[in-house]
């Protein structure tokens, strides 16, 4: 399997996810659920950088979907 598919702990990860566009941090996200189902699988638990990142990815999904949520609940002054 390409190892593009997966980002490993020793691979580098971007220090602010609020700078990467939405598609990119979704191929981001995806490679880390990779990684994570496959340190399940081959040894039996996640490596807690790997854990730390799927955290991450996922706290900024929420803060992009709430901040698309205050945008389209917001009055226009039309």
């Amino acid at each position: 399997m390409p190892t593009n598919l997966r980002l490993t702990p020793n691979d580098a990860f971007p220090e602010n996810l609020d700078k990467i566009a939405d598609k990119k941090l979704q191929i981001l996200d995806s490679q880390i659920q990779r990684q994570l189902d496959r340190e399940y699988v081959v040894v039996g638990e996640p490596n807690p950088e790997t854990e730390f990142r799927h955290y991450e990815i996922d706290e900024e999904f929420v803060e992009r979907e709430s901040a698309e949520s205050a945008e389209s609940a917001a009055p226009t002054n039309a």
